[in-house]
């Protein structure tokens, strides 16, 4: 009797084609760590900035990729890797397979382990009256506590209410926290410093051991909105995004941790 054979697709999934190019898993291996600028990627790569370009437009088409204008030189863009969607089509190609080798994807939220510190990040962005204000108080609440989280900004402005607001909606008081110039930390040892605006990343000053630093280009929220309802949503844009981001870092924070010699504190 013959053996009945399930019907395959002609071809692999699409993603797969798409990562399987050597210089485009190059270009995703270097935007998974933070966001870059073109020129940036071609210096990385060693490769002429129009076939970067090309391939990144590639990307771009499939959904992986976002660019937004950098606030610093409107004649620049930064390109964002989405970690989020690239788990759920690396899942969906395994389960392509086989439906035994469909990957689940860790769920992203609190962690509540405990144990000692074992980490420290620093978040900056211009202003610490946002974004940064914003990342801090997410990594420490996610982390579950086994990250020391800080932030600070290169011109401190007071935090602004619908930072207070979008957190407390989140379950997480940051009414009180006072903004602090990123000098106030320049002779600590941080693990992560991560700036979360063009400008600032700009002026970044160099800190003690040798942190690993990852730029987030993220708009400043308190410049998007022109009434009160769209400020809210930008600043709801804002921690919307940071909280689908941090849980990666963390990952990234406990990889570090947990290999020999990873921990610089």
């Amino acid at each position: 009797m013959a053996t009945a054979r399930p019907t395959t697709p002609a071809a692999p999934p699409s993603f797969l084609s798409l990562a399987a190019d050597p210089l485009r898993w190059r270009l995703l291996i270097a935007l998974a760590h933070g966001d870059l600028r073109v020129r940036e990627l071609a210096a990385l790569v060693d490769r002429p900035q129009s076939l970067v370009s090309y391939h990144l437009s590639k990307l771009s088409a499939a959904g992986v990729l976002t660019r937004r204008k950098s606030s610093a030189d409107g004649r620049d863009s930064y390109y964002a890797l989405d970690l989020a969607r690239c788990g759920d089509l690396l899942a969906a190609s395994a389960g392509g397979l086989h439906p035994g080798l469909r990957l689940a994807v860790p769920p992203r939220g609190p962690r509540a382990d405990g144990g000692p510190i074992r980490g420290r990040v620093l978040f900056l962005c211009t202003g610490n009256s946002g974004r940064s204000q914003i990342a801090e108080a997410l990594a420490a609440d996610l982390s579950g506590g086994t990250v020391e989280a800080r932030s600070a900004g290169s011109d401190p402005k007071p935090l602004h209410p619908l930072a207070v607001r979008v957190m407390g909606e989140r379950g997480i008081d940051i009414a009180g926290r006072r903004s602090k110039h990123l000098d106030e930390f320049a002779g600590e040892r941080f693990d992560f410093v991560v700036t979360l605006c063009d400008r600032v990343r700009e002026v970044c000053p160099e800190f003690p051991g040798e942190p690993d630093t990852i730029h987030w280009s993220i708009p400043d929220p308190a410049r998007e909105g022109r009434t009160s309802r769209q400020s809210l949503r930008a600043f709801e844009r804002t921690a919307a995004e940071l909280a689908v981001r941090i849980p990666y870092l963390l990952d990234l924070i406990g990889s570090a941790a947990s290999t020999p010699g990873g921990d610089r504190r």
